[in-house]
């Protein structure tokens, strides 16, 4: 598996933080930036990820901002993303299982490191239930 990570200077410590942890996992990067707590504009980085994952640089994609919704919206831009941002575990596993999230949004100013880590954990390793209503409402989004 090979996952895209993108942040603003909102979410760089997370994204720095998680591309060590994914190393772990033995899952293979593509960091799209930012490379600093320099300020800058998060649309570009999650329409970044956004276009990795859809045009297949990816299979998935990870975004961080401050708070993980800015850069959810911009992501969201591309057709044939589902982002969604998420603050708990019970989020985590419904947009994997329910809404087969491919890029999962992070606010770096939200969430500790380790609780992170277990988010992004619970969303690589949940599997989309496919079937029926969720791949009905999936097959929806994408037509949109």
């Amino acid at each position: 598996m090979k996952i895209a990570l993108a942040a603003d200077h909102g979410g760089y410590a997370l994204k720095e933080f998680l591309k060590g942890h994914l190393v772990q996992r033995g899952i293979e990067i593509l960091d799209l930036g930012t490379d600093s707590e320099a300020s800058v504009d998060y649309p570009v980085f999650g329409w970044a990820c956004g276009e990795a994952v859809v045009l297949g640089r990816a299979d998935r994609g990870i975004v961080c901002c401050g708070t993980g919704i800015g850069i959810s919206i911009a992501a969201n831009k591309v057709k044939g993303v589902r982002c969604a941002v998420c603050t708990n575990a019970f989020m985590a596993e419904m947009c994997a299982r329910h809404n087969d999230a491919n890029i999962l949004a992070l606010g770096g100013r939200v969430l500790g490191e380790e609780e992170a880590a277990s988010l992004v954990d619970l969303w690589i390793d949940t599997p989309f239930e496919g079937g029926g209503r969720h791949r009905r409402r999936v097959d929806a989004l994408n037509d949109m």
